[in-house]
């Protein structure tokens, strides 16, 4: 039973959701129906594309190791990591299934993504859906929760190199496979008594995950193949700096519990190969306006709408110069949350 705490708040929740109406920018229906249009082809792209930069890296690497110095295949191996890091954002456009007009082309490429990432698409699925539906609004959206914090301590010592990240996804795997839901919002707002089948599914893709790696290793391991699982298993032990600096932007430092998705999502300006290896995921407000837009859609989305939108920074790095000044305000006064400036004839309603 959902305790009384939580049920409270959902209450409280219940009424303030019944009185929230998302600003969303208006399009004509014609060109609503053309941004939403999904193409096998742009989605084979984006998703044999990056998986290619994966078979590269990883064959370098693979072929480097009696051809190169040691710390050439490092890097390539590094190199190959940061890339595979965002896959999560693969992962997360495939559990929209957006990416290919084919569903059984989507879900195919979502189970190969959430393998070699060690991601729940259960899980995230059931996550994800609270999340764009009271986005920002707690207790019902509970997978972003303001206030965020990143400081430079932790990223060094986080997003590196960091041993424990594989630990972790076998720890919170293992846990799903036995059938156990660690936290209160999990147990009753997202897989309930009721959702009996949807436990049943969460746990089949764990013990899928556990099974598979368990493999990987066991067959590197008798054949020698060192190298393997490096480029496969233990992908969460490195190599996720940039891929931390892009998504960690989304939303920190913003302002929770407001119906306007200019006010607590931000848009960033990337260049090109960045754009596509975070799978357009930069155009954040849009995405959340407009959930059903396919990824590769987001760009003419944004161009559309753009009179509409804040400030959008350009680049990473300005993008966290004004995240640090927004930081650095919360800490004088926590109860700060950073409000962008709006174009005056579109404030929200």
């Amino acid at each position: 039973m959902m305790s009384k705490s939580l049920a409270s708040e959902k209450i409280n929740a219940e009424g303030n959701r019944r009185m929230m109406k998302w600003y969303r920018s208006k399009l004509d229906r014609d060109l609503h129906r053309e941004l939403n249009q999904r193409s096998d082809l742009k989605g084979f792209a984006q998703t044999t594309g990056h998986l290619g930069l994966l078979v590269i890296t990883g064959s370098l690497a693979i072929y480097g190791l009696g051809h190169w110095p040691w710390y050439v295949v490092a890097l390539i191996i590094f190199t190959h990591g940061t890339f595979q890091a965002f896959l999560i954002n693969g992962f997360h456009e495939l559990c929209h299934n957006t990416v290919f007009k084919t569903k059984a082309l989507n879900r195919f490429s979502l189970k190969v993504f959430s393998f070699f990432g060690w991601y729940n698409y259960v899980f995230f699925t059931a996550s994800h859906t609270k999340h764009h539906q009271y986005t920002l609004h707690p207790p019902d959206d509970l997978e972003v929760v303001l206030p965020q914090f990143m400081t430079l301590k932790n990223y060094l010592k986080t997003t590196f190199i960091r041993p424990r990240g594989l630990y972790d996804c076998v720890r919170s795997q293992w846990q799903y496979a036995r059938g156990n839901l660690t936290n209160e919002w999990a147990r009753d707002v997202l897989f309930p008594d009721s959702a009996e089948e949807k436990r049943r599914e969460l746990s089949d893709w764990a013990r899928f995950l556990l099974i598979g790696h368990g493999v990987i290793l066991v067959v590197s391991l008798t054949m020698g193949w060192w190298i393997l699982p490096i480029l496969t298993s233990c992908s969460p032990m490195y190599g996720k700096w940039l891929m931390v600096s892009c998504n960690s932007t989304q939303h920190i430092g913003l302002k929770d519990n407001v119906p306007d998705f200019r006010i607590c999502c931000r848009t960033i300006l990337l260049n090109p190969f960045l754009q596509f290896l975070y799978w357009h995921m930069n155009y954040h407000i849009e995405h959340h306006m407009y959930a059903a837009v396919p990824c590769y859609n987001l760009g003419k989305l944004h161009r559309i709408i753009r009179h509409e939108l804040p400030h959008c920074p350009k680049g990473v790095l300005a993008t966290w110069r004004q995240i640090a000044a927004i930081q650095k305000k919360q800490k004088t006064d926590p109860s700060y949350q950073f409000v962008p400036e709006l174009p005056e004839q579109t404030i929200a309603r």
